[in-house]
């Protein structure tokens, strides 16, 4: 499995420059390449990235969260999702089970990570409470 150029910077731009809020990758099966699917722009919020993960195939992405902590400090957490639903295919939630740590080790920086299977596991809850 190897992982595009394209990810690694298409991550440090949002990571850097905050040129993204997120950005959505997949494995191509044939090639075994991770590709960047889809960027959500600086406007666009968490409700986006959630629309933009298929119903019935894996995907990994990153979110740049930005919050307010209780002490009035804004601050930003980047999340790393692997998304499995319950639709895909056993072949698919294999290989990107198995493929997630080499994506991780090229994307430095991620603060936690979450592991789905439906939206309510990946929920904005979630993410607001992992942050704190």
């Amino acid at each position: 499995m190897w992982v595009t150029d394209e990810c690694k910077n298409s991550f440090m731009e949002m990571k850097w420059k905050k040129g993204h809020r997120f950005i959505v990758f997949k494995i191509d099966e044939g090639s075994r390449l991770v590709t960047v699917d889809k960027v959500g722009g600086p406007g666009e919020g968490y409700d986006e990235l959630a629309a933009s993960l298929p119903e019935d195939d894996c995907r990994y992405a990153v979110f740049d969260f930005d919050f307010v902590t209780v002490d009035n400090c804004r601050k930003s957490k980047i999340f790393f999702i692997a998304w499995a639903p319950t639709a895909s295919r056993i072949r698919a939630k294999i290989l990107y089970a198995t493929s997630k740590d080499g994506l991780r080790r090229v994307l430095e920086g991620i603060s936690y990570e979450v592991q789905a299977t439906d939206p309510t596991e990946m929920g904005i809850d979630v993410i607001k409470d992992r942050a704190k």
